[in-house]
């Protein structure tokens, strides 16, 4: 065992991964994945493990994720390794926070033990927190880091679009929103959404004269894409010619990118929270100032 701290990586997530080493001034080893054709995984780890591992990768698809890192955890310890971080950026089952219908599992407190129960650390990027406002209120009693991309966003934002109006498609997104515009005195609004299902929601914007402003749709994730695509909508049948969408966690399942540009919004920015290719944000630096080494 040697005692430089190790960025672990994954093939899904190598130069996010890389670049993260490369800031902390530490090495870079990636683990080997095999899929059996039944689903199985089988993970390679390196040889030499330090006592302590950051493992950097989103939990974005987490079913056969969650699997791997306990795979991956239990034998760094058993090699070893006394200290974990998990730099996650894309923290996965955070929606499911209450049982909203009687019988269902409250997915997001069962994943918080789990990881509590694998590494010492946890760092992500704007959870997608609503009722439980703090992340070690899930992930308890082991250190926990919640870092937000919106200066980055916004700085995004500043360098593409001259005095624009910002756009969050529902209350969920307005604390994005509001940092934002706060952050660079942008004007803004948030609509108001109904939702009929995972794929069907229903967004309504406040009264505003649009038509002639650049406007950039503002939201901390896009999964089916459907609150944002039915705000962009909304937009362009009010004339809106210069429409942009700004996002941290660019899921985009399906044919949603694709149906996003398709109403006419010239551009998406997002950030490499999840390996996509809007990405054009880095979080490589924010994430390396908050890992105490």
């Amino acid at each position: 065992m040697y005692h430089e701290p190790l960025v672990l990586g994954f093939p899904d997530y190598q130069l996010q991964a890389k670049n993260l080493a490369h800031l902390l001034n530490v090495e870079y080893e990636e683990a080997e994945l095999h899929h059996f054709p039944d689903g199985e995984s089988k993970i390679r780890l390196p040889i030499d493990i330090p006592s302590t591992v950051i493992i950097c990768r989103s939990l974005d698809s987490p079913n056969n994720k969650l699997i791997e890192l306990f795979f991956t955890t239990k034998e760094l310890r058993q090699k070893g390794c006394e200290r974990i971080i998990l730099v996650a950026p894309y923290l996965c089952y955070m929606r499911q926070d209450k049982e909203f219908q009687p019988g269902e599992a409250v997915s997001q407190r069962w994943v918080g033990k789990l990881l509590a129960s694998l590494v010492d650390e946890v760092i992500t990027v704007d959870p997608h927190l609503h009722r439980v406002k703090k992340l070690d209120d899930i992930v308890k009693n082991i250190r926990t880091v919640t870092l937000s991309a919106t200066s980055l966003v916004g700085n995004q934002i500043s360098l593409q679009v001259a005095n624009p109006l910002i756009v969050g498609p529902d209350e969920e997104s307005k604390q994005w929103v509001e940092q934002i515009a706060r952050l660079h005195d942008f004007d803004y609004l948030v609509g108001d959404k109904t939702r009929l299902g995972d794929r069907e929601v229903n967004v309504v914007l406040p009264p505003s004269d649009v038509k002639d402003r650049s406007v950039v749709l503002v939201d901390d994730m896009a999964s089916t894409g459907r609150t944002l695509i039915h705000a962009a909508q909304q937009l362009v049948d009010l004339g809106v010619e210069n429409l942009y969408c700004a996002i941290t966690h660019a899921l985009f399942v399906g044919e949603s990118y694709d149906e996003l540009l398709a109403t006419g919004v010239k551009e998406v920015w997002s950030t490499d929270s999840v390996s996509h290719p809007s990405n054009c944000i880095s979080l490589a630096s924010l994430l390396a100032d908050a890992i105490q080494l």
